[in-house]
């Protein structure tokens, strides 16, 4: 098998930075009242400005997810040479179809080549580069490609729960749990894209050569966590939207983003972190002193130390002065965090040669979980 070295990395973020004081003069007030959750949500996951693509004059979208993903990938450079495959993930595409892939694809305009799109929600980005990573690794392309983007303001602005009805509003207030889930993530995500170049030799000034990547899944033991276009039943299973009317849909927010907090907080940590990781510290020999730089997708700086006590539980220790993570600066980017926190670490100019890197990208859609291991060269 060929070796396969990151040898760029890129990422763009929409317009101004919105501090948290800015975010309901940008999203709007859902129900023309402001949010009762807001400030303690904030509170909790420590982030203190992101980015939306959404024009402040007009309310309206600055930017497609195609269009935002296309200026990550040209932040690479324009000297590329001739890419043979291109692998995006994102949670949100623009469309149900065509497949996200394709019309990144499109706004680049470059030749034939291979456009393969990811599904799911943060570890959709994981999952690209994966696919990326394997197919240069085979030796089926010698240039590849990978993306994580988000464009979540779009489906966090207020007018996009305009339709819920006056009962439905009172129904909010008299089961508050229901209301915080609704309200939850609106403080929680934001916009942003991020691109690496994969290439079958270490060209670049800081290539950082992928050892491996191994992604799990424990939705055999959990129901949804985070979830869009459905409605959670009392059994945890999901109802489709595809079973209801047009009129149902915006009534009852069915495209508005759902997060189950109480099954995230329970389940979050040990799912996605503590028990996948105890496997790979068998299978991979795993030695907090051989880990320089620790990259975890955080959602929230509420995490922080579950996953610090975690990683010590399992045995591999690794100290907060080799974290990295710009979730207070940066915002919560879903699948493109793990782009833009390596692609600032890398800029830094922090990352010497012969460490390594381990990156975590856990996911509450049903609780899924990636581990990326890179080594400067």
């Amino acid at each position: 098998m060929t070796e396969v070295f990151i040898t760029r990395t890129a990422a763009y973020l929409p317009l101004d930075p919105v501090s948290n004081d800015e975010m309901e003069t940008v999203l709007g007030m859902a129900g023309g009242k402001p949010s009762k959750a807001r400030r303690l949500i904030l509170r909790s996951n420590g982030i203190q400005q992101r980015h939306y693509a959404i024009d402040r004059d007009t309310g309206k979208a600055a930017m497609t997810n195609a269009a935002l993903t296309a200026a990550a990938i040209r932040s690479l450079g324009d000297d590329l040479d001739e890419v043979g495959c291109l692998a995006v993930g994102t949670s949100m595409p623009d469309q149900m179809m065509p497949n996200h892939a394709v019309m990144v694809h499109g706004e680049l305009g470059w030749p034939r080549l291979e456009a393969v799109a990811f599904a799911g929600i943060c570890l959709a980005g994981a999952a690209a580069l994966k696919h990326a990573w394997l197919n240069v690794r085979s030796g089926e392309v010698r240039r590849a490609v990978a993306t994580g983007s988000e464009l979540a303001s779009i489906g966090l602005r207020a007018r996009e729960f305009e339709a819920e009805t006056e009962h439905q509003l009172a129904m909010l207030e008299t089961q508050p749990q229901l209301a915080f889930e609704k309200d939850f993530l609106r403080w929680m995500l934001s916009d942003g894209a991020g691109a690496m170049l994969l290439e079958d030799r270490p060209n670049g000034p800081t290539p950082l050569r992928i050892d491996w990547i191994e992604l799990s899944s424990a939705a055999h033991e959990l129901p949804a966590c985070m979830y869009c276009g459905a409605e959670k039943e009392a059994d945890g299973s999901l109802a489709s939207w595809r079973e209801t009317t047009h009129a149902e849909r915006g009534e009852r927010s069915l495209f508005s983003l759902k997060q189950d907090v109480k099954l995230l907080n329970e389940n979050i940590v040990r799912a996605t972190l503590a028990e996948p990781l105890s496997l790979l510290i068998a299978k991979r020999g795993l030695k907090a002193d051989a880990v320089d730089w620790f990259l975890p997708h955080l959602s929230s700086l509420y995490f922080a130390a579950p996953v610090e006590a975690a990683l010590a539980e399992v045995g591999l220790p690794i100290p907060r002065e080799r974290w990295f993570t710009n979730l207070v600066t940066k915002g919560n980017t879903g699948s493109a965090s793990p782009y833009i926190m390596l692609d600032e670490l890398v800029r830094s100019g922090r990352v010497k040669r012969g460490q390594r890197i381990l990156m975590f990208v856990p996911e509450s859609g049903r609780f899924s979980s990636g581990f990326i291991m890179l080594e400067a060269v």
